[in-house]
């Protein structure tokens, strides 16, 4: 039976994109490397465009979201909370790992993440990703933002992680 990675991710100015598309790169990149095939589904959904039917058929998930104003980005924050119930007791066990882009610290989302993914009773691959952008003026944070190649090769190095766990 297939494995299902699915990376759900929100971005306003491209930095959680950037590092949803390099986890999947990773998870990509492993899944040839065992010659996994048609037993590997690789899944990215933007946040808004996730429901409970997804969550479900996911064997694994990363979450990859900013961190505005020291919480979770509101778009991820709400499709957690949209289907938090629908799948509540339905993950129990299955593998995640998060990605946080921030302008510092990143630690808020973090926690927030990490309380939620505990509630589903999710198990943590790996410690959340914080990927600092170092954005702290007005400009800077409503800027696009351009990942750092070493920021990028972690989060491949996740992306493969993950979908090593589930094959």
């Amino acid at each position: 039976m297939p494995k299902q990675l699915t990376i759900i991710w929100h971005s306003r100015t491209g930095a959680a994109r950037q590092m949803a598309q390099a986890a999947a790169r990773g998870a990509q990149a492993i899944a040839d490397e065992l010659r996994a095939g048609e037993n590997f589904i690789l899944c990215m959904l933007r946040a808004e465009d996730t429901g409970a039917e997804a969550l479900l058929a996911a064997d694994g998930l990363i979450l990859a979201a900013p961190e505005n104003l020291g919480s979770l980005s509101g778009a991820m924050k709400e499709c957690l909370d949209r289907n938090y119930y629908a799948v509540l007791d339905r993950l129990n066990g299955r593998p995640y790992a998060a990605i946080v882009t921030a302008g510092s610290d990143g630690q808020g989302a973090q926690r927030q993440i990490e309380r939620i993914c505990t509630g589903w009773r999710l198990a943590q691959a790996a410690p959340t990703l914080i990927v600092p952008m170092r954005a702290q003026t007005p400009e800077a944070i409503l800027a696009p933002k351009t990942v750092p190649e070493p920021w990028l090769e972690r989060g491949a190095t996740l992306g493969g992680t993950l979908a090593a766990l589930l094959l």
